[in-house]
């Protein structure tokens, strides 16, 4: 059976022309509508509709497309990338919403995410943090190991693959009230510190990132659990808890 839809919808879209500027919400209707579109198909089409019309674009974030750069990053109705679970806004279809339907799009919402312009924020905090620590040394100079000779448990494998499966999209900063960006350091400490190349290094990397993340503004996790349920890729909450045992231990390693 033939489910295939045209929706027309009202957009309610922030507009904010850069980050030292007053934004607003701003009023467009879009008509015919697939449903089996994806949502920035959506925009797409909305901002083919504006150049015709001689208005400027809404500038909007997104690169692969495929659930997979976390670039795609909008609060939409009031629930990071949207209505669904499990996905980023690029996959969300518009089979979600429904004709005539009110759709509010914002960018982001956290003071470590900067607006740039309009829907795009400045996620390069992540970036820092990462730069302070979410990675290995590994000395090339010469014959090196091959990885797969170091043996890992598989539980370990499973649980460091899981933590790897963060896109570093922000969601979980933008729906905690807090701000906090605790899954994703606490995923990417831990799939790190599952495996033993991460381990020679690790108290010097968890101390590190937690360092840099507070030294750009995000808040502190009081377990709401909202970002587990908002992350496209179903990050566990058991990745903070582990972050928080990793510090402790770097920590009082360090005083001791």
């Amino acid at each position: 059976m033939n489910t295939k839809q045209n929706l027309t919808l009202k957009l309610k879209i922030w507009r904010q022309k850069n980050s030292h500027s007053k934004g607003q919400f701003e009023i467009y209707k879009l008509s015919d509508v697939s449903t089996d579109s994806s949502f920035l198909e959506m925009l797409d089409m909305l901002n083919a509709n504006l150049i015709d019309q001689n208005q400027e674009p809404i500038a909007f974030d997104h690169d692969c497309r495929e659930g997979i750069c976390g670039m795609c990053s909008l609060y939409i109705n009031g629930r990071t990338h949207g209505p669904d679970t499990g996905v980023a806004t690029c996959q969300l279809h518009m089979r979600m919403f429904h004709d005539g339907q009110t759709i509010v799009i914002e960018p982001f919402r956290s003071t470590a995410f900067p607006v740039i312009k309009d829907l795009i924020v400045d996620r390069s905090s992540f970036d820092r943090i990462m730069a302070a620590g979410g990675f290995i040394s590994v000395n090339t100079s010469g014959n090196t190991l091959d990885a797969n000779s170091i043996l890992v448990d598989k539980e370990d494998a499973d649980k460091a693959m899981d933590a790897a499966a963060c896109i570093s999209c922000g969601a979980c900063v933008a729906c905690c009230p807090n701000g906090a960006a605790m899954l994703f350091i606490g995923a990417k400490v831990s799939h790190l510190a599952l495996l033993p190349q991460g381990r020679v290094e690790a108290k010097r990397r968890v101390l590190n990132m937690v360092k840099a993340m507070d030294d750009e503004g995000f808040g502190n996790c009081s377990v709401i659990g909202a970002c587990e349920v908002e992350c496209p890729k179903h990050i566990s909450l058991d990745n903070i808890a582990r972050l928080n045992r990793e510090y402790m231990s770097a920590w009082l390693d360090k005083q001791s």
